[in-house]
């Protein structure tokens, strides 16, 4: 007799995320908005109205309203659960969709490596299917896998983390056309694409969207995210949740971010042009090979001089991440997009490796 799961047992532990720590920090996909600095005088306005010695607060349902707001296309409340980021929504729809010891789920490769994290430790296997060349899938593959015994979910990231590419909207849509299996696409980056598919959500029972508010409300330290689905998937959902899983404090930070988003979005539209500029820079330095990208991350890859790279980089204060683990992927990197300054620094760094 053990203590734990025998799955646990078998198992590592969850794998530190490895970058370097440097001055300019351009390899997790944050932003540089600190947004406590932007609405510190509102956030602790809005303070001065809640009690942290007690569990209810007005708080909630004013974010609820808010984030319904926000999200539109004539959703409700009810399509609406949150969390502590979107990888506490991933975890809970892995735990929600688990049913024996033989189910999985389905996700692209190469993809969010945390797929594999949260599976496991819901008790959820995890199969990949290579993406073909060029990032297109075979979507009546993936389906037939999808529709097997025991596959429970299929994961689709739309942008993509860590290639940026889209997926094609023909191909969710068969997804979704062809399997009664519920299907979570995640939206992590969908405020660089402006492509969601929230507007879809009345049309398909299976559908799972998740989100962050990592990313375009620049608060990856914040952990705030959200599902969105039909109300009695989000029904279930809950009952894998803890009763007070997001605190009011948190909750009322987001909160004033929202009161205050015309300010986040303002920074995600700056995000993007600064994005669409570092490309097309890296797009004109011979040697390299930068990646099309709908999110606020540019992959790209200097070949076998890939690692040599990273080393200069890293040498120079700027932290990027080293994304090559897949075959697809081979000798790739990812950088984020930083500052108007640090970008220019980036690009210095880069065309002085190369003239070296």
């Amino acid at each position: 007799m053990t203590l734990f799961r025998t799955d646990l047992l078998k198992a590592g532990p969850p794998a530190d995320i490895s970058v370097p720590r440097k001055k300019n920090m351009m390899c997790l996909n944050e932003s540089v908005l600190d947004p406590y600095q932007t609405i510190d005088e509102a956030f602790h306005q809005n303070m001065q109205q809640v009690h942290l010695n007690r569990y209810f607060s007005g708080v909630t349902s004013e974010l609820k309203k808010l984030l319904v707001d926000y999200v539109g296309h004539g959703i409700t409340g009810e399509n609406l659960l949150w969390g502590n980021g979107a990888d506490d929504m991933l975890f809970a729809a892995f735990l929600a969709v688990r049913e024996n010891n033989d189910a999985f789920a389905l996700s692209l490769a190469p993809s969010y490596f945390d797929y594999s994290t949260y599976s496991q430790a819901a008790g959820l296997g995890i199969r990949f299917m290579d993406f073909l060349p060029g990032f297109d899938f075979d979507e009546k593959e993936y389906v037939k896998v999808l529709n097997s015994d025991n596959c429970r979910l299929g994961i689709l990231c739309n942008p993509n983390n860590p290639t940026g590419h889209l997926l094609s909207d023909e191909k969710i849509l068969y997804v979704l056309n062809n399997t009664r299996k519920p299907v979570l696409l995640d939206e992590t980056y969908f405020e660089f694409s402006g492509i969601t598919w929230v507007d879809r959500i009345k049309d398909f029972s299976n559908l799972l969207i998740v989100r962050s508010f990592s990313k375009s409300f620049s608060a990856a330290g914040l952990r705030f995210g959200y599902i969105v689905s039909q109300p009695q998937n989000i029904v279930e959902l809950r009952k894998v949740q803890t009763i007070f899983n997001t605190s009011i404090m948190v909750q009322t930070f987001v909160m004033t971010m929202l009161m205050n988003k015309d300010l986040f979005l303002r920074h995600t539209r700056e995000a993007v042009a600064l994005k669409k500029s570092l490309y097309e820079e890296m797009q004109g330095i011979e040697g390299l090979k930068s990646y099309p990208s709908h999110t606020n991350f540019v992959t790209f890859s200097a070949g076998e001089r890939s690692a040599a790279l990273f080393e200069h980089l890293k040498n120079n204060d700027i932290a990027i991440r080293d994304v090559g683990a897949h075959r697809l992927l081979k000798n790739c990197l990812r950088v984020s997009v930083g500052s108007l300054e640090q970008n220019r620094y980036f690009i210095d760094q880069v065309k002085a490796f190369f003239a070296a």
